[in-house]
């Protein structure tokens, strides 16, 4: 009952002073809608981002031979997995969507009097690299599940070769065991994934044409994809637990997807920026706010002091109001928010792809849980720091000066 009533108090002083606290609202909803936006703006090209990351590049989780990542393009046939009868652990885990082998080459390409060197992979096209988002096909079209005599072409490789789909081109490699192996072939599609260094040199291949070319069985990883990018750490740790760890290593996509890292931290800092920005502004005007509220209420505060109002009390109803007013203009930002993110979604924005990237994206705003709760946090929390100072000077007025002020 006694919140309640002091609930109401600091309600009536809010409405006394109609103008004042609407523009400490505004400013505070305001302040937290830009976080909410920028963070979800942020959020979603993280969640983008690992997306096509993981499908283009490194599938959600990779087994390989011990130490493989770390020293395997030395002496790469050095760290050549089974055949694939021996990856049935893999067909049994939970939430798995589909696998595949895959074997790394590298070599020269020829098309007329063009010559050029390449990194190669072969891969299984019936379950891997099938979607979109993993290969964008801008010319002709992709692998067949059989198709063992065509290639597919990185767009900055195809550019340098000056070949499209449809055209022949001989692919030269070195075999494990020091000799030469040439296939002839046909371009089938030209292809663009997310990295542009990567579509500059890629060619790929079905798996069985690559072992056939290099003369070897087995593969250098196991590329495993999952229904929801959230089952990785589970499915990772239940792999480990049936793999001998003496012949296999298994990582997940953020243990392998470097750039992506280095992506990240960059973006978390500009939106640390962001966030101390909102926080210093909604400091300075709720501080200005409740100090002038302060003096205008020091006979009022005398006066309740004078009837038995303990100071401490004082100092709570004063920091409330500063809280209220955070959640008040931290509900008004959220709502804010919502709707420019819509807004956004609505209107499709193609945003230009980022450095290094051969990509762009639709700009969208996702506003998750957690980004919600932080912001109502720095809110409310920011709003009662700001109102301290003035309410301990409310609350440490000498009671018959504070009468006397506004006589």
């Amino acid at each position: 009952m006694r919140l309640l009533a002091l609930i109401r108090i600091i309600l009536r002083n809010l409405l006394r002073h109609r103008r004042r606290s609407l523009i400490a609202i505004t400013s505070v909803g305001c302040g937290i809608a830009a976080l909410v936006i920028a963070s979800g703006f942020i959020e979603w090209m993280f969640v983008d981002f690992r997306e096509a990351t993981i499908e283009s590049q490194y599938a959600h989780i990779q087994v390989t031979r011990p130490n493989y990542h770390e020293d395997g393009r030395a002496d790469p046939f050095n760290y050549l997995l089974p055949g694939d009868s021996a990856a049935q652990p893999l067909t049994t885990v939970s939430h798995m969507r589909s696998w595949g082998p895959r074997l790394g080459f590298t070599g020269l390409v020829s098309r007329g009097d063009a010559t050029v060197s390449f990194v190669g992979e072969g891969f299984n096209p019936a379950s891997d690299l099938t979607g979109d988002r993993s290969l964008r096909i801008i010319q002709g079209e992709r692998l067949g599940a059989a198709d063992q005599t065509r290639v597919l072409l990185g767009r900055g490789l195809a550019t340098l070769l000056g070949a499209r789909a449809g055209d022949a081109i001989v692919v030269l490699v070195d075999t494990p065991t020091g000799g030469l192996n040439a296939i002839d072939a046909k371009v089938a599609g030209v292809f663009e994934s997310v990295s542009k260094a990567y579509d500059d040199s890629a060619i790929l291949v079905h798996i069985e044409a690559a072992r056939k070319l290099l003369k070897v069985d087995g593969a250098h990883s196991w590329l495993v994809y999952l229904d929801d990018t959230e089952y990785t750490d589970g499915v990772a740790a239940d792999l480990r637990a049936r793999l001998d760890a003496r012949q296999y290593e298994v990582r997940s996509w953020d243990q392998l997807a470097e750039f992506y890292a280095r992506a990240v931290d960059l973006l978390r800092q500009q939106i640390d920026v962001v966030r101390f920005i909102v926080i210093a502004i909604i400091l300075l005007g709720i501080s200005n706010t409740m100090m002038m509220s302060v003096m205008e209420r020091t006979g009022e505060i005398g006066t309740s002091m004078a009837l038995g109002i303990r100071r401490r009390a004082l100092l709570g109803q004063f920091l409330l109001e500063g809280g209220l007013i955070g959640l008040i203009g931290g509900l008004g930002g959220l709502l804010l928010a919502v709707l420019i993110g819509t807004g956004i979604d609505l209107l499709h924005i193609e945003m230009p792809p980022p450095p290094g990237l051969t990509r762009g994206y639709v700009a969208h705003v996702l506003l998750t849980p957690a980004i919600a709760i932080e912001a109502m946090l720095i809110a409310i929390f920011t709003t009662m720091l700001a109102s301290f100072y003035p309410a301990w000077k409310a609350s440490r007025m000498v009671i018959v000066d504070s009468i006397r002020h506004n006589r």
